[in-house]
């Protein structure tokens, strides 16, 4: 499948060894969110509601590191600032950026993102693109019923269609307790048995045959881009209606996991 970014946007990543940075930058596109899961992490989603003044946006981070992650938006807004994008106030530039992180603090050896991380993701905007263990994918697991030791390595995909000239593009980071499955519900990517083949995370559950897990350590996060024309109310549509893809495509999905 051939991923088509929409005119007007880019997307950089930066990571060392066990997390990362996923940046979407935009010097001016209208947003919306819709933020479910027990336990999210987030910052300025409050914006993209559709009764809140601002109507663009600057930037969307996808990171890593937990709610430490959050960090790396700093470095995104002094990329924006000091490439003139904004929202210009009383002289001055204050760039608008949203972001949202996973839980990814599984290495003992690990190095919470920086605003550094969120900076390095805005230069690397301009380079090819990219997707997999990257990024905000990099530290990315799924399966995780049983444990980090039975989970399946994950990452950060995309996904494009265009119908009659209009362009929709899903960037998603999938750092989930449940198992990813196919179109025809197989399931790709998931919790595995002890000798490599794959459980069923919906039946583990239903079992009670599962380890003790850990509130707020899966996370499965995401960013739409189009070329259609809509206005904030639409766009928080578009992001509600966006769960109904994570819900066909993980099982389960929206848990306080």
């Amino acid at each position: 499948m051939k991923i088509t970014i929409p005119k007007g946007f880019k997307i950089g990543h930066f990571n060392d060894d066990f997390t990362g940075v996923t940046v979407i930058l935009s010097k001016g596109a209208v947003g919306g969110c819709d933020c479910r899961g027990g336990a999210p992490g987030t910052r300025e989603t409050d914006l993209l509601r559709p009764e809140k003044a601002m109507q663009k946006i600057n930037a969307v981070v996808l990171s890593g590191g937990s709610a430490y992650g959050l960090a790396s938006t700093v470095g995104v807004m002094d990329w924006c600032r000091e490439h003139g994008v904004g929202y210009k106030v009383m002289g001055k530039i204050v760039p608008i950026v949203s972001g949202a992180v996973i839980y990814d603090l599984n290495q003992k050896e690990y190095h919470f993102p920086t605003a550094d991380f969120g900076f390095k993701a805005c230069e690397n905007a301009s380079k090819p693109l990219e997707f997999g263990n990257v990024g905000v994918g990099k530290g990315a697991t799924v399966g995780k019923i049983r444990g980090l030791k039975y989970a399946s390595k994950s990452g950060v995909g995309a996904a494009t269609i265009k119908v009659a000239g209009i362009i929709v593009t899903a960037v998603v980071a999938v750092n989930a307790l449940g198992d990813v499955v196919g179109e025809k519900g197989n399931i790709i990517a998931g919790a595995k048995a002890n000798d490599g083949s794959f459980l069923d995370t919906e039946k583990v559950l239903t079992n009670g045959e599962f380890a003790k897990l850990v509130l707020g350590t899966n996370t499965t996060i995401g960013c739409i881009l189009t070329n259609a024309k809509i206005d904030k109310v639409e766009a928080n549509k578009l992001a509600s209606i966006s769960h109904d893809g994570l819900a066909r495509a993980i099982r389960p999905v929206h848990t306080d996991y």
